[in-house]
């Protein structure tokens, strides 16, 4: 039954459908369809909590760090199993905690609904709970009320406000025979309708579901999947070649077991979850600072990406809040007279129409005591206008505003003034402005037509700017909103967004929606919700990243399924829960903050992951080259941990870096950039068996080997220090200043690099102090020199020497 397009049936089919008439249902009835229907609410669709963690341990990053437990346990190595899987857990709290913070809205549609309403039972008027109304009630909604379910209107008119659910951003007549959506709010007038819908079956409800369906593509988690497949390759080819050699050489290939848990524990990018959310997080703090709250985890980083950004129109680019724009006096009289007697014609109470007329002549001072207004008649969807009488100083007389139909057949205008009159309307029309016509009806005589006067969703201060400077980023920016695309090409114009308007119903006419030709045009007009999710569904299709600003319940499905969701301030709060940043102060200036710093922030990233391939080159071909030189095993799994706190975690504070962003949308290079680390890899390689050999050659390191796995423990974590120096930069390392906080960690991490094998801790055997300073300058120079000058060949030659 409440699948119908209620809409086009009439009001008697709809009682009959509904099995209702104008008496209401009995008690016993609505107990009944309670029973086949369910609450008026939205149910909330769960996944154990349980089950959503548990899913933190599958996948090929968990996979390896597993297998790293169960080679370190087949060792008995327990300490390194411990250490190992608290790494596991810790990656999977931090991953579900973020995930909690999110995917609340349905929660926030379920509270909008916990109200009571005025229902027709056992044919007497009676306030029920809303989540109790079932199809076929038959309630009455009133100034100021929620409308609680859809409801076919019965009896009576009213304006209703449903900007938050439709777009449309002035406020809707509505009479019998037509339907008031569940969620929107009644400004004007009474009505008595019979219910047709409820909860998930409403529009509200259908609304809620679109929030629930959505599911952002999650970039980053695709990008460590990446990152951790080319580890993994490294790692695997290099196991693969040793385990060949060896057995070749009639070893044991049982031995090789310690040399894969030491290569995989050099391998796996167990910091790169931490650096994505602690990059976010300062990332995250730099925006709250201006007004950004950061709610879904990878944010920023689609923020750098995006390049096309979809402006909701009501509440996002315009103020959301009706004003008189412009007047048009007729004959003998001024535009201050056109306000004057509109806002005479006025009471605040009366809805946003007349508060604006008040606005507007209060700040003209045109009401300065001398006018009383004695006596008010409301607007009434029948006379479809406003009176007042008003008393000055010497006389009285009436005054009216309304429709221009309402008020001009009170007044005697002839036909070139009505042919004048109407050709204006046409044209205010046109270009988007809802008309009202203003009436003077001085005592004892007939009544006179003052003027007209537009009404307007009046453009945001900083709107055409932020577009500009939006367009500058690379950024495509298009409009959708629900209002006529008159208005929509008004405003568009206004703000600078080019290209034609086009209706929802244009692109809509085939039998499924040909959404994507709206990239050639400059915004949809007369959208409505699941509209607004199809576009942004179809253009990430294309390969599109996709911002989307809003602030209503219509736009909260498209806010949850773009990348980049920005809830604009004031937004409700299922829009505010839907989208991935929600902007706290009124300016829209934070939208370029967000895109800025989520460059930033990617390009942090994207250092992080550049060092991690080339040392996992350096540590991996250093280790299996050695081994089959030397027979040995140069560095301890131990010190392999011990390393990659010292390395991994530390270099999370490159999330602090200063870094310059790129001018276009940023896009992940991940073959460049593995192009890159591995040539500076095997470079370092080549490198590390220089200082390998002097170790052999000069420092008898071959017939002790902890000194041995000492002093490789020192050239791996030198060179991976000295190298982010160089790879941070893309010109030469000295171009710019790394941030405080990330020189401080190197620098401590120099000192404990030096400190540990100095005095023989953490399992590390004492060496000399001259052979550690050895270490230190040797890679320093050809880190900061050699190395520098071949990373800037790389950059050039693969066109990647700007930021990425």
């Amino acid at each position: 039954m409440q699948s119908q397009n209620w809409r086009t049936i009439p009001l008697a089919e709809v009682f009959s459908a509904t099995k209702s008439n104008k008496d209401g249902l009995t008690s016993s009835e609505a107990v009944q369809r309670l029973k086949e229907f369910g609450y008026n609410e939205i149910r909330e669709k769960k996944p154990s909590r349980f089950f959503v963690f548990l899913k933190k341990f599958w996948g090929l990053s968990a996979w390896m760090l597993e297998a790293i437990i169960v080679i370190s346990l087949i060792l008995h190595k327990e300490s390194d199993a411990l250490v190992v899987a608290g790494l596991l857990v810790l990656n999977a709290v931090i991953s579900f905690a973020q995930e909690e913070k999110a995917g609340r809205a349905v929660e926030f549609l379920k509270k909008k609904l916990q109200i009571n309403s005025r229902v027709l039972r056992d044919g007497s008027w009676k306030m029920a709970p809303t989540r109790e109304l079932v199809p076929g009630d038959i309630v009455r909604v009133r100034i100021g009320d929620f409308v609680p379910a859809d409801v076919k209107i019965a009896q009576g008119e009213v304006a209703v406000d449903q900007s938050a659910l439709t777009g449309e951003s002035l406020e809707i007549e509505r009479g019998m025979n037509e339907i008031l959506y569940a969620g929107s709010v009644v400004t004007r007038g009474e009505a008595d309708g019979v219910i047709v819908s409820t909860g998930e079956k409403s529009y509200y409800g259908k609304i809620a579901q679109l929030v629930e369906i959505a599911k952002p593509k999650l970039r980053a988690e695709n990008l460590v999947s990446q990152v951790v497949k080319l580890l993994f390759i490294i790692v695997a080819v290099l196991l693969a070649v040793a385990f060949v050699v060896s057995w070749r050489q009639g070893a044991n290939l049982f031995e090789i077991l310690p040399l894969s848990l030491v290569l995989l524990l050099g391998a796996i990018p167990v910091a790169l979850p931490v650096m994505f959310t602690v990059s976010m997080a300062f990332g995250s703090l730099a925006l709250a600072k201006r007004g950004v709250l950061v709610t879904r985890l990878d944010s920023l980083y689609n923020a750098a990406r995006m390049d096309i950004l979809f402006a909701d129109k009501t509440g996002t680019i315009t103020e959301n809040k009706i004003v008189v724009a412009k007047f048009l006096p007729f004959r003998v009289y001024g535009k201050d007279e056109v306000l004057l007697y509109g806002a005479l014609a006025s009471q605040e109470a009366n809805g946003p129409i007349d508060r604006a007329f008040l606005e507007a002549a209060k700040a003209k001072n045109l009401l300065e005591g001398r006018f009383t207004q004695k006596s008010f008649v409301p607007f009434d969807p029948k006379s479809r206008r406003t009176e007042a009488i008003i008393q000055d100083e010497k006389k009285e007389f009436r005054v009216m505003k309304g429709a221009f139909p309402a008020v001009t057949q009170m007044c005697e205008v002839d036909s070139e003034g009505m042919s004048y009159l109407n050709e204006k309307i046409r044209e205010l029309a046109k270009d988007g402005y809802r008309v009202l016509a203003i009436a003077k009806i001085p005592k004892d005589d007939n009544p006179k037509f003052v003027g007209l006067a537009a009404l307007s969703d009046p453009v945001k201060a900083d709107s055409k700017k932020l577009i500009d400077e939006i367009k500058q980023l690379g950024v495509s920016v298009k409009m959708l909103t629900g209002d006529m695309a008159a208005i929509a090409r008004t405003v568009a114009r206004a703000v600078g967004i080019s290209g034609n308007i086009v209706s929802a119903s244009d692109l809509k006419k085939a039998e499924k929606p040909n959404w994507i030709a709206a990239k050639e045009v400059g915004g949809v007009a007369e959208v409505y919700p699941d509209d607004k999710y199809g576009i942004v569904s179809a253009f990430q299709k294309q390969g599109h990243i996709v911002g989307m600003t809003g602030d209503g319940i219509n736009d909260a499905p498209a806010l949850k399924q773009a990348e980049f969701g920005i809830a604009v301030s004031g937004a409700a709060d299922v829009a505010k829960s839907a989208a991935g940043i929600v902007l706290m102060d009124g300016g829209l200036a934070s939208i370029l903050d967000s895109i800025k710093i989520g460059r930033q922030t990617f390009e942090r990233v994207n250092i992080w992951i550049m060092n991690k391939v080339a040392r996992t080159v350096l540590k991996t071909c250093f280790i299996v080259f050695a081994f089959f030189l030397t027979g040995k095993f140069v560095i301890s799994a131990t010190a392999m941990l011990v390393m990659i706190f010292m390395t991994d975690f530390v270099k999370i504070s490159l999330s602090t870096d200063n870094v310059r962003w790129p001018s276009k949308p940023a896009e992940w290079h991940i073959a460049g950039l593995a192009k890159i680390a591995i040539i500076s890899g095997l470079v370092m390689v080549a490198e590390a068996f220089g200082l390998l050999f002097v170790g052999l050659r000069y420092f008898n390191l071959a017939q002790n080997q902890a000194a041995l796995n000492a002093f490789s423990f020192e050239i791996l974590l030198f060179f991976a220090l000295f190298s982010i120096l160089s790879v941070r930069e893309r010109g030469h390392f000295w171009e710019s200043i790394p941030s405080k906080t990330l020189l401080f960690f190197l620098f401590a991490d120099m000192i404990i690099g030096i400190f540990l094998p100095t005095f023989g801790i953490l399992g590390l055997a004492a060496i000399p102090l001259s052979q550690i300073l050895f270490v230190v300058g040797y890679t320093f120079l050809f880190s900061l020199l050699l190395n520098d000058f071949i990373k800037l060949i790389l950059l050039k030659k693969l066109h990647l020497n700007k930021p990425f």
